[in-house]
């Protein structure tokens, strides 16, 4: 029964991959309002435990409720807006790319590990790549497309690779 199910979960997001390479923009603006929605429930849930700990720890008190107020803020601003969510997405692309290339370079230069060299080398190789798809990732469209390639390649391997 499972494999039925990785074959449907495989067509449903080939579908869904096809439909946002083929209109990049409305998949962008589900990301950004799910994504607003995410972060003020996180918000409010951070105020809410803000009182909570009031009694216990003042510090962490106000330290969740400033987080808190941040985070409703920060989710309004990307609630439904497209430019916001690329560039937001952008961002975050940029610096995981930028923390592999100093893993990698970390790895490449400590000699610690089975072949830290090679695992340098990928290291590197990754990050600059993650950073060049950052680059893509700041238009809205290229940044839809983007994520419909990857639905459309999770899909494939949940047809075609095997279940465990």
């Amino acid at each position: 029964m499972a494999e039925g199910n990785n074959v449907l979960l495989g067509i449903l997001a080939i579908i869904l991959g096809i439909l946002l390479i083929s209109f990049p923009l409305i998949g962008v603006f589900a990301a950004s309002v799910i994504t607003g929605l995410g972060i003020i429930f996180l918000g409010i849930w951070l105020i809410a435990h803000s009182f909570g700990t009031w009694d216990i720890n003042k510090a962490i008190s106000i330290a969740s409720l400033v987080l808190g107020i941040i985070g409703i803020v920060v989710g309004i601003g990307l609630f439904g807006k497209v430019i916001a969510f690329s560039i937001f997405a952008g961002m975050m692309i940029y610096l995981g790319g930028f923390f592999l290339i100093m893993l990698g370079v970390i790895d490449f230069l400590s000699g610690v590990g089975s072949s830290p060299k090679a695992k340098g080398a990928i290291g590197i190789i990754m990050g600059i790549l993650f950073i060049l798809i950052g680059l893509y990732a700041f238009n809205p469209i290229y940044l839809g497309s983007l994520i419909g390639v990857f639905l459309l390649i999770q899909g494939l391997f949940a047809i075609f690779m095997p279940a465990e």
